[in-house]
């Protein structure tokens, strides 16, 4: 998990080498913490992408069959 204090850390890493020269620790630092951060979000976008449900068309129309008109079937 990224806590906030690892964003904070990036993002004043990422500020400092915009005017300073990072450490050989900052810049080992600095990447450890991206790897960090798109690890998280990875396996963020991998939760949403897992509780996704496909259903075809037939599977939606005999769920919607219920013997009279239905706004949904109509394109």
């Amino acid at each position: 998990m990224i806590t906030k204090e690892d964003i904070e850390r990036i993002n004043f890493l990422a500020n400092k080498s915009k005017t300073d020269e990072l450490t050989s620790e900052e810049k080992s630092e600095q990447q450890i913490l991206r790897r960090k951060y798109i690890d998280w979000i990875k396996s963020q976008v991998k939760v949403q992408l897992d509780s996704i449900e496909i259903q075809d068309s037939h599977e939606h129309e005999h769920k919607h069959n219920h013997g009279h008109s239905c706004d949904c079937h109509k394109h």
